[in-house]
C-alpha cells in the first residue's frame, strides 16, 4: 500500500493512514457492501488543512475492502458538518469529478477526525469552518453591544422630544414616520438592555413570566424597527417617484396598523405556542472549554426556534435592506438630476475641475446620503459579514447598537435645515431639496 500526501498538513495537524476499522460496511440491497442506489453522495465544502491524500496498492483499483482502510485527520480549530470523502471521478473524459461519501464512514471527536472507507482513492475531509467569538472578544463585544445600547435608549429620547415639538409646531407627515420609528428602536434598544440583565438575575434553569414578556417585547420591537425602516422607504418612494396625487386617506392610520399590527399579531401567536423564554448562545474557546450566554428571546427549548429566529433577524431584514437600498440608489439618481438643473445644463468639466463650492456641496450630499441610509436602516445589511470575519462582527456591532445617535444627528439636521430656512432664503442644492423633501411632504 502507498500513501501519497498532495499538501503538507497544517501545523497542528497530522495524517495517519491505519487498519483495519472497528466500524464494517452494511451490505447494501443490490449486493454491494456499503454502497447504497438511488442516493447522491456529493458533498461540497471546505478541504480541511487543504490536504488531499491518496492511498493506492499497484495499479489495480481497490473496493469492497472487508477490513476498510482508516485514516486519521487532526484538527485544531472548530469545525461542523465534517465528512470524509473521496474524488469519484465522472464517466466523461474531461478529467472533471465531485468530492463523494460513499463507502466512507466518519467519527468525529475534540481532536481527531477518524475516517474508515472501504475502498482505495484519494482522500480528503471536507467541513464547513465555524467562525467562533474568542473569549477574549466576546467581553468586549458585549461591552460594545450594551454601552451603545445605553447611549442609543439616550439618544432616541432626545431625538423623540425634537420629533414631538417640530411636529407639534407644524404637523407633518414625514416627521410622524420618524417620530414612529424613533419610539420602535427606542423599545428595541430597551427591551435588549433588560432582557440581558434580568436572565442575570435568574438561575440557570429558571424561566419567568418576566423572562418571557421581556423575550416578547424584544421580538415585537425588532420587528416593528424594521416595518417602520420599510415605511420610511415606502414615504421616500411617495415623495421622490411620485411627488403628486399621493394623498391617501387615513395615511398614519394604515401605515400604523401595518408597522405596529403585524408584530404585536406575530408575538400574541408565538405566546400561544409558548415560544418566548430563555435563549442560550454557545461560546467556543481555544481551550474547547464551551461557556454560555444568555437572553430573554426565542427559548432555545422551542423545537423551531432556528426557523423563527431565521425568518425574524434573516428574512425580514434581507428584503427591508434590499428594498430601501433601492431607495437609496433611486436618491442618487434624483440628486444627480436636482445638480445638473442647478447648475443649468453645465458640461461635465465642472467634475473635473472642484472648487471650494464644489467640495462643500459635495460634503453635504454624502452627508444626507449617509444620514438617509443610517434612518432606512443599511447598515442592517451589514449581517452578511458576520459570518466571514471577526472584523464584520465588531463592524456590525458597533454600527447598529449606535443606531439611535445616528436618529439623533438626522433630527438635529432636520431642525437646523428648518432653522436655516426661516433665518435667510438659501439656495436650493441638491441636498438642501432632499432635506426639504425628507422634512416636508
Amino acid at each position: 500500500m502507498i500513501l501519497y500526501n498532495f499538501q503538507t498538513p497544517g501545523e497542528g495537524m497530522y495524517i495517519k493512514v491505519t487498519g483495519p476499522c472497528c466500524w464494517q460496511p452494511a451490505p447494501a440491497p443490490g449486493g454491494g457492501k456499503g454502497r447504497s442506489a438511488g442516493r447522491s453522495h456529493h458533498r461540497s465544502g471546505t478541504v480541511l488543512g487543504d490536504s488531499v491524500v491518496v492511498v493506492k496498492a499497484g495499479s489495480r483499483r481497490v473496493r469492497d475492502l472487508l477490513h476498510p482502510v482508516r485514516l486519521t485527520f487532526r484538527r485544531d480549530k472548530e469545525i461542523e458538518e465534517a465528512a470524509c470523502v473521496f474524488w469519484q471521478e465522472t464517466y466523461l473524459d474531461d478529467r472533471t469529478g465531485y468530492w463523494s461519501t460513499e463507502g466512507c464512514h466518519t467519527n468525529v471527536t475534540q481532536a481527531e477526525i477518524v475516517c474508515c472507507c472501504d475502498h482505495l482513492s484519494f482522500f480528503a475531509v471536507v467541513v464547513n469552518p465555524v467562525l467562533s467569538v474568542e473569549k477574549a472578544s466576546a467581553p468586549a463585544l458585549r461591552y460594545i453591544s450594551f454601552t451603545g445600547s445605553a447611549l442609543s435608549v439616550l439618544f432616541t429620547i432626545l431625538a423623540l422630544i425634537i420629533y414631538a415639538r417640530i411636529q407639534q409646531r407644524r404637523p407633518d407627515k414625514t416627521v410622524c414616520v420618524h417620530l414612529h420609528l424613533t419610539g420602535a428602536l427606542l423599545c428595541l434598544h430597551l427591551s435588549f438592555l433588560l432582557s440581558s440583565c434580568w436572565v442575570l438575575v435568574l438561575d440557570v434553569a429558571d424561566e419567568d413570566w418576566i423572562c418571557k414578556g421581556l423575550g416578547l417585547l424584544l421580538h415585537c420591537s425588532l420587528m416593528a424597527t424594521f416595518l417602520w425602516m420599510a415605511v420610511e422607504g415606502f414615504h421616500l418612494y411617495l415623495l421622490l417617484v411620485r411627488v403628486f396625487n399621493i394623498y391617501i386617506k387615513r395615511y398614519m392610520l394604515k401605515l400604523s396598523l401595518v408597522a405596529w399590527g403585524l408584530p404585536t399579531l406575530t408575538a400574541v401567536l408565538c405566546v400561544s405556542f409558548n415560544v418566548y423564554g430563555k435563549h442560550t448562545i454557545q461560546l467556543k474557546g481555544d481551550d474547547n472549554h464551551n461557556s454560555t450566554v444568555q437572553l430573554c428571546w426565542i427559548s432555545s427549548q422551542f423545537p423551531q426556534d432556528l426557523l423563527i429566529s431565521y425568518i425574524t433577524t434573516a428574512a425580514l431584514p434581507f428584503l427591508v435592506v434590499l428594498f430601501n437600498f433601492c431607495m437609496v440608489c433611486l436618491v442618487v439618481f434624483k440628486m444627480c438630476g436636482l445638480r445638473k438643473r442647478t447648475r443649468g445644463g453645465g458640461s461635465s468639466s465642472g467634475w473635473k475641475k472642484m472648487n471650494d463650492d464644489n467640495w462643500a456641496r459635495l460634503w453635504r450630499d454624502g452627508s444626507t446620503l449617509l444620514g438617509l441610509s443610517c434612518v432606512l436602516g443599511l447598515p442592517w445589511g451589514l449581517s452578511g459579514l458576520t459570518y466571514v470575519s471577526l472584523l464584520g462582527i465588531y463592524l456590525f456591532t458597533v454600527l447598529n447598537s449606535l443606531q439611535g445617535i445616528f436618529i439623533f444627528l438626522w433630527s438635529l439636521a432636520l431642525t437646523c435645515k428648518s432653522r436655516a430656512e426661516k433665518n435667510s432664503s438659501l439656495r436650493n442644492t441638491s441636498s438642501q431639496k432632499l432635506m426639504t423633501i425628507s422634512s416636508n411632504n
